[in-house]
């Protein structure tokens, strides 16, 4: 999916936004602690988090000041500042009435967005949240000041940026590399070490309690049972203190929503907004994508010579550099497999830019890799991806030579006009595939 980002000006801050859907109801996510639009929405569980939601809405996200794509700030906004700025965001987007969605720390802000503008909040779902961040003589949901500021010093501090943070908020995937990689490049993305300690600072200063009985807008609250970061009875004792609220408990210790069963929270909000939830779609959706192969030229020989701890590191390094420009050209990761990758795009041409750009950066660690692209009807199986179009670009990548990228005829058709140029490499008869396919080797003007 492509990412259309725009900007709405807040005072004299930009604030970046983008829409997805066109469905009638406005829901605008009001996001957590720190956020990028772009690096969140290259992991497939976000998403497809945010397409679940987009089927029935027309979605609003943004990244708060001083984070993600918005501008920087000298110092961390007030509450009532980041209240004008989802406003801003409305305003931009041609949103009289929104239902707000606030995640975690963003539950805060939308309580008192909801109990401010009346006029303009049409439902209030708050997932994760908390009406206080610590621990008072009439609130032993959270910990005290102390104590956090304690484990954020050893823990989470000189963490950021290294994928370490991630255990917490979503251990289901602590084991993932793949997914502890994303979160460090989300951390280093979204917020410097020194705005994430004002910003954390600041959320430690936050007490919404008295906005609660304020709160007009029909309001769902959800929480997982086992959530790590906030305190089930956090949830539940909000919910109790707004008139009507809805609180639903879910299963599960991801306090990150895309983790874990993420359609049971777009499911639960469906239902809220729209009075019925939509069938649940099947583990298996069709889409049309370009998928790309690559691997390492030589590899076991390599292994051997250099032993195995600096293999490995040069196996991270290799990495690195693929992630590096999956980010680049909005490529998503699906998997590693041994010293290779399964990558898909959303576009043939910054797939092959993309394939391109890894060749020339892997040869200056001293490197040869193929790279196999080809574009077709792809099976979406959970973060997985089958079919046809996979297996044929596994076997192109197969025949690939060394610093080659190497692409099918419908790659080199569906790019005509993008300045890229194509070698002709004949007819292959790709095993197990039915037929030849023309094979043409592609150089982008720009590599």
């Amino acid at each position: 999916m492509g990412v259309d980002i725009r900007y709405a000006k807040s005072d004299e801050v930009h604030l970046a936004y983008y829409i997805e859907g066109d469905g009638p109801i406005d829901l605008v996510i009001v996001p957590g602690f720190v956020s990028h639009i772009e690096v969140g929405l290259s992991n497939p569980r976000i998403a497809r988090f945010a397409a679940a939601l987009s089927r029935f809405s027309r979605l609003i996200t943004f990244d708060k000041r001083g984070t993600g794509m918005s501008d920087p700030v000298p110092q961390v906004p007030t509450l009532e500042q980041r209240m004008d700025d989802i406003r801003a965001v409305m305003d931009a987007a041609g949103s009289e009435r929104a239902a707000l969605l606030g995640i975690s720390e963003g539950a805060q802000l939308s309580v008192l967005f909801a109990a401010a503008h009346p006029e303009r909040t049409t439902s209030l779902v708050l997932y994760g949240g908390m009406a206080r961040s610590t621990w008072a003589p009439d609130y032993p949901w959270a910990n005290t000041r102390e104590g956090i500021n304690e484990a954020t010093a050893e823990f989470m501090a000189p963490g950021w940026g290294t994928g370490e943070n991630l255990e917490p908020f979503a251990p289901s995937l602590a084991d993932d590399p793949a997914a502890r990689d994303w979160w460090g490049r989300m951390e280093r993305s979204a917020a410097s070490p020194a705005m994430m300690a004002q910003i954390f600072q600041t959320f430690l200063e936050t007490d919404v309690r008295s906005a609660l009985p304020l709160v007009q807008a029909p309001t769902l609250v959800l929480h997982r049972r086992g959530d790590r970061v906030v305190n089930i009875g956090a949830g539940r004792w909000m919910a109790e203190q707004i008139k009507d609220a809805k609180f639903v408990e879910l299963p599960g210790n991801d306090h990150a929503g895309w983790a874990g069963d993420s359609a049971a929270i777009t499911g639960a909000v469906e239902e809220f907004l729209t009075g019925s939830r939509a069938e649940a779609p099947t583990d298996l959706d069709r889409v049309l994508a370009t998928v790309m192969f690559v691997d390492i030229v030589g590899s076991t020989q390599r292994a051997v010579e250099l032993g195995d701890r600096p293999w490995r590191d040069l196996l991270e390094r290799y990495y690195a550099v693929i992630r590096r420009e999956l980010q680049q050209h909005r490529g998503r990761e699906v998997k590693t497999m041994g010293d290779g990758m399964l990558a898909t795009f959303d576009g043939p041409a910054r797939a092959v830019s993309a394939g391109a750009a890894i060749v020339a950066g892997v040869r200056e660690l001293g490197l040869e890799m193929r790279t196999g692209i080809h574009t077709g009807e792809c099976e979406l199986i959970g973060d997985d991806v089958g079919g046809l179009a996979v297996h044929i670009g596994a076997r192109i990548v197969s025949a690939a030579e060394p610093g080659e990228v190497l692409v099918s005829s419908i790659v080199r058709d569906l790019t005509a006009g993008s300045g890229i140029d194509y070698a002709d490499r004949g007819a292959r008869v790709l095993k197990g595939v039915p037929g030849e396919w023309q094979l043409y080797a592609a150089t982008p003007s720009t590599a």
